[in-house]
């Protein structure tokens, strides 16, 4: 029989790696196995985030919303100045993210040019075309709505995440296929990118690995939750 390990592993089940040690997750992911444990506990934690969203009532949905608005505007007023002109990326929302569509729609009404992004190619950064009032659009990757191919292609100053997720430290925790990180460590010179998400959904911390990109705020029905330094 071996002797007992003198520097035994913690483990944790798929669903409890919160429980954990925080100095158990090593943020240079060196560690096959802390990278497994981590994985294993976001899939839980979207699993769960997602189905409270998807609770919501029609009237708390459309408060939030209101109230994301009035966060965003401040912030970008107080960052952009005056908005036209601006390229200001969005996101058309899926399973109950927050709905700015109404807001985006006063922004292009003061002059303001807004683009939803697109996937060209599968596990590649993000594309982003102009989305024009009344503009056809169709249907792209995971049958998500988005500008079609004539529509032109622009590089938005600013970028809005939806956030099934996020922490105090500035990283959001996403559906998990990675676009967004891509499309930020790609991007030169980098937009501002603004995580939009629900009070509720905040995290101790997602455990953030080196593929995950810090965003520059984070924005929720309360207000600014986390914000760089401009």
């Amino acid at each position: 029989m071996p002797p007992p390990d003198p520097h035994p592993r913690p483990a944790s089940s798929p669903c409890m790696a919160a429980e954990v040690a925080p100095e158990y997750f090593d943020p240079l992911a060196v560690d096959p196995q802390q990278a497994v444990d981590v994985a294993r506990w976001r899939r839980a934690e979207r699993a769960r985030l997602d189905a409270a969203r998807r609770c919501l009532a029609v009237a708390d949905r459309a408060r939030i919303d209101a109230a994301l608005a009035v966060g965003l505007e401040a912030l970008l007023t107080r960052r952009l100045g005056d908005p036209r002109g601006r390229v200001i990326a969005s996101y058309w929302p899926i399973h109950g993210e927050p709905d700015l569509r109404p807001w985006l729609a006063a922004l292009r009404d003061q002059g303001a040019v807004i683009a939803l992004p697109v996937i060209e190619t599968r596990n590649a950064p993000l594309a982003f075309r102009r989305w024009d009032a009344g503009a056809r659009l169709g249907r792209g990757h995971w049958n998500i709505p988005e500008p079609p191919p004539e529509a032109a292609v622009i590089d938005p100053e600013v970028t809005l995440a939806p956030c099934l997720g996020w922490d105090a430290q500035g990283y959001r925790l996403g559906h998990g296929g990675g676009y967004f990180d891509r499309t930020l460590a790609a991007r030169r010179p980098r937009p501002l990118a603004l995580g939009v998400g629900l009070h509720a959904a905040r995290l101790a911390t997602i455990y953030p690995q080196p593929h995950d990109i810090r965003l520059d705020a984070i924005v929720t029905e309360t207000g600014i939750q986390y914000e760089e330094t401009p």
